[in-house]
């Protein structure tokens, strides 16, 4: 009762206290709101025409700038012993909160300043991918990092909580181990993650063959990836399964390829001709890229000739329809031009005289 007591005596003196107190902090919002932040963007983007997100720092900040500026104006409010004590503490987690959540902010108007500046959907892309997967698996570490850092920090500011620690720290032997041995894979997984993005097996929209499955990579974690395949289905990929198990990146370096159609003719299907056919298909194409289309005899049968034709795109989405044309047009030009040039089967009639002798 003797808080309240003093409290209700000094009600006045609290209350204009606290208006001012309200007043300046207002005055504090508004002015990083609308003058640091906005002066501060139009320098930057004045400098080379970089393009920095600053206003997803306009919370963050407004939260540190208020928890300093209270912590500041703490020593004005003559508040009773504990009331004060449990408003200091409610201030130290509130100025952690709101330097942790400026760190994460920071980095993210990091992120996105950098990435303004490379481009993913154009036609060579490779140093887009490389930056954004190497970007987007930092980000997920240092948030992590930064948020476990804010919450140890929080949680030590609780003497229950320090208490617990300390009589953690009594027994950290055993329970490290014991901890160790359980987490042993998802420690694995997370060192795999921060592996993958400094090595780069893989990056974002990379073309992978994976479990058979043809796909993009659409998303990276420290856990997982993403892989949205050809029918828009997605398969879910342990991270650890780029670093163990072999699998195939058609876009490790550089996104051309090359395609290739198959089919089964007769022997006297004519070579030329096909050749001739196949260069005004590909030359006809938006899908061609210029740089390979030829038709060769890779295989015989005792029925069949196997002529593979090869043509060129610059990315797997291009090729798979090219191969898919090609196929159809050279089909049709053997139906219609040289129909008997497709497989057969033959069967030679031999009549045999013979002489019959009459006893």
């Amino acid at each position: 009762m003797e808080p309240l007591k003093n409290i209700m005596a000094n009600h006045e003196t609290l209350t204009i206290q606290s208006l001012v107190v309200l007043f300046l902090m207002a005055m504090s919002y508004l002015g990083i709101r609308f003058l640091i932040i906005r002066r501060l963007k139009g320098m930057i983007e004045r400098f080379r025409d970089i393009k920095v997100p600053l206003e997803i720092l306009y919370r963050p900040l407004s939260l540190l700038f208020v928890s300093i500026f209270l912590v500041l104006a703490r020593p004005l409010l003559a508040l009773p012993k504990g009331l004060g004590e449990n408003l200091d503490h409610l201030l130290r987690i509130l100025l952690i909160s709101g330097v942790a959540w400026l760190m994460t902010r920071l980095f993210r108007a990091f992120k996105e300043t950098l990435l303004s500046r490379y481009h993913v959907d154009v036609k060579d892309n490779l140093k887009a991918r490389q930056v954004s997967t190497q970007l987007m698996v930092l980000q997920r570490v240092f948030t992590s990092l930064v948020i476990f850092l804010a919450l140890a920090s929080a949680l030590l500011t609780f003497h229950g909580a320090r208490e617990i620690g300390l009589s953690l720290l009594a027994s950290a032997g055993i329970a490290g181990i014991i901890i160790g041995l359980a987490a042993q894979k998802s420690l694995a997984t997370l060192f795999a993650g921060i592996q993958l993005a400094i090595t780069q097996p893989i990056r974002i929209d990379d073309v992978v063959i994976i479990e058979n499955e043809w796909g993009r990579i659409e998303e990276i974690t420290l856990t997982y990836a993403v892989v949205r395949i050809w029918d828009q289905r997605r398969l879910v990929v342990p991270i650890t399964h780029f670093i163990d198990k072999p699998f195939q990146n058609w876009t490790r370096t550089r996104a051309d390829i090359l395609g290739t159609v198959y089919l089964f003719v007769d022997y006297h299907a004519p070579l030329e001709p096909l050749r001739l056919e196949l260069d005004r298909i590909v030359k006809d194409s938006k899908y061609w890229d210029g740089r390979v289309a030829s038709i060769q005899v890779t295989g015989t049968t005792d029925r069949t000739v196997e002529l593979r034709a090869l043509v060129s795109a610059e990315n797997s989405s291009n090729a798979w329809d090219l191969r898919c044309l090609v196929r159809e047009e050279l089909l049709m030009f053997l139906q219609n031009s040289y129909p008997e040039s497709l497989p057969r089967t033959r069967i030679e009639h031999q009549e045999v005289n013979q002489n019959r002798r009459t006893s």
